[in-house]
């Protein structure tokens, strides 16, 4: 007995139901770089009036708090790292672009 030759992998765009779920994944993405942009528009606003007043920009207190309230409300299937680590990202990531000029 041969051994048996696989044939041509199916067209994952031929599926409906993994077009639909990329629709969905390539919605959620929308909204979260949607989302980015208004949290960046409003840092950018912070950082303004703070640096208009002379106060420090960055609050690690402030920083540390938000860290400690985003583990309060998620509810998975974020885990606890993944979050830390997604919000350490997105708070790094709005330093740099809000302290671009342009």
């Amino acid at each position: 007995m041969s051994p048996a030759v696989p044939g041509p992998a199916p067209d994952p765009t031929a599926d409906a139901v993994i077009r639909q779920m990329r629709d969905q994944i390539v919605d959620n993405d929308i909204k979260l770089v949607q989302a980015f942009n208004k949290r960046l528009e409003l840092v950018a606003r912070l950082r303004a009036y703070k640096e208009s007043r002379d106060i420090p920009f960055v609050d690690p207190s402030r920083e540390e708090w938000m860290h400690r309230y985003l583990q309060g409300a998620n509810r998975g299937p974020l885990s606890a790292e993944g979050l830390s680590e997604l919000y350490g990202h997105v708070l790094e990531l709005t330093k740099r672009e809000t302290g671009r000029s342009g």
